[in-house]
């Protein structure tokens, strides 16, 4: 496909990145030249230095032969704009990044349609989902469903009380044969690995595990984890991101909002129906003490300051919070944060550009995401007739060796994938792979 992404900011970057493993012919344009600098010259990627709203540029990067044109710059207008522009001029499909909520609304649709904006993308609502997600999912750094939920990918860090440290992979199968569940990745330090037989868990381990709904309970019990559901949950921040969480929240568990800005925290009472709001600063450890945080089963930190976020974070940590997510909007971040207490960290720009990328369907991948601060993909590709995943069982594939196959969806039913299994055509398989392997997997799918 040729692709066109307007905006060389953290979501334009990281999109063009993922984008060009999969062999895609990509140009990346923004009026700011200096934003190239974070390409790496290995990435082939065509970066052009001009306006995504200026009708000649977009005639010299061939628009008219574009199959998409993602606008993702600051601007709202400007992405709206650009992706009205592009589709009069011939580009056929076209993605913008918005910031009003109201535009995502489903009535909504046929009208960006018909003026030539195919697809909106609200990374507030999008963060705001992941947040829910992990909530529900309690003991969880990450969470991926895959066909409504048939699949699940879980993220936990092993803490020391775990029952499956310092054991190896293939005695862990031996044990806990027969239940639904495998794990497909170890984030040690900074290193992912793909566990062989012979691999062994160590004290807090981030592994992922592919899972069938009724094998969640088994492997968050293997793990030592706390199963308790959350009924209390502290949110700081109340813009977008986290008036959208509390409103999501709220009718299923017992929220308290702190917002320092008065106005702010007044114009929340209306947008929220059932959540407690407080006009507090909560930067301050006696504060937080004060208004319950004790209490709490998780604390999420989402105001503009990642700094603030962290350290409160750590606060209620230190203060025996359960579960604590942290918005950070730098990627570098990220790596850092994750070996310091925090459970779970969410990052705007990558979620943004994880959503673009699962909206972009080729003929055997239906979706591919990153996991925040992980160097892994994962991928879901459909199995064709004569594909080579489908003609012998998955031990004997000689599947690259920086990758593995985790489940499968077979008609309405997900499943697990061990050495004997026999992929079939039309399968949905959840493949977990470090990024440098993506074209190599790809050529069991065709």
């Amino acid at each position: 496909m040729k692709i066109i992404i307007a905006g060389a900011g953290e979501v334009g970057i990281h999109l063009a990145k993922q984008l060009s493993i999969d062999n895609h012919d990509i140009q990346i344009m923004d009026v700011d030249e200096s934003k190239f600098q974070k390409l790496s010259s290995s990435v082939d990627i065509v970066s052009v230095t001009g306006s995504s709203t200026s009708i000649k540029v977009l005639k010299e990067v061939g628009v008219e032969d574009a199959d998409l044109v993602v606008a993702v710059t600051s601007l709202q207008s400007v992405n709206l704009n650009t992706c009205m522009l592009a589709k009069k001029l011939g580009a056929k499909k076209t993605i913008a990044r918005v910031g009003n909520s109201e535009y995502v609304l489903p009535e909504y649709t046929e009208l960006f349609k018909s003026l030539g904006v195919d697809f909106l993308i609200y990374p507030e609502e999008s963060v705001a989902l992941e947040i829910v997600k992990l909530i529900e999912r309690a003991t969880a750094t990450d969470v991926l469903e895959f066909e409504g939920g048939k699949i699940v990918l879980l993220g936990l860090r092993l803490d020391r009380n775990s029952t499956i440290l310092r054991r190896t992979m293939r005695e862990l199968s031996e044990q806990y044969k027969g239940f639904d569940f495998r794990i497909v990745a170890i984030h040690r330090g900074v290193r992912t690995l793909i566990p062989t037989g012979n691999d062994i868990l160590l004290p807090n381990d981030q592994i992922f595990v592919i899972s069938v709904p009724g094998g969640i309970e088994e492997i968050i019990r293997a793990t030592g984890k706390d199963q308790h559901p959350f009924r209390n949950v502290m949110i700081l921040g109340g813009g977008k991101i986290g008036r959208k969480t509390a409103q999501m929240l709220e009718h299923k568990m017992n929220v308290k909002l702190l917002e320092p800005d008065k106005r702010l925290s007044g114009e929340l009472t209306e947008y929220l129906d059932n959540t407690l709001i407080i006009n507090s600063d909560g930067k301050n450890l006696d504060l937080l003490a004060q208004e319950g945080i004790i209490d709490m089963d998780a604390f999420i930190s989402l105001t503009e300051d990642a700094e603030t976020n962290i350290i409160s974070c750590l606060m209620a940590k230190h203060l025996k919070v359960p579960k604590t997510i942290a918005l950070v909007d730098n990627v570098d971040y990220i790596a850092l944060t994750q070996t310091i207490g925090l459970d779970a960290l969410i990052n705007k720009k990558l979620i943004a550009a994880n959503s673009i990328s699962q909206f972009i369907r080729r003929a055997n991948v239906l979706s591919i995401a990153s996991l925040q601060g992980v160097d892994a993909e994962v991928l879901e590709f459909i199995a064709h007739e004569g594909s080579i995943v489908t003609k012998k069982p998955v031990r004997n594939l000689g599947f690259p060796k920086n990758s593995i196959i985790g489940g499968y969806i077979r008609g309405e039913v997900g499943k697990i994938v061990v050495g004997d299994t026999l992929l079939q055509a039309d399968d949905k398989v959840v493949v977990f792979t470090l990024p440098g392997e993506i074209a190599k997997v790809e050529k069991f799918f065709i």
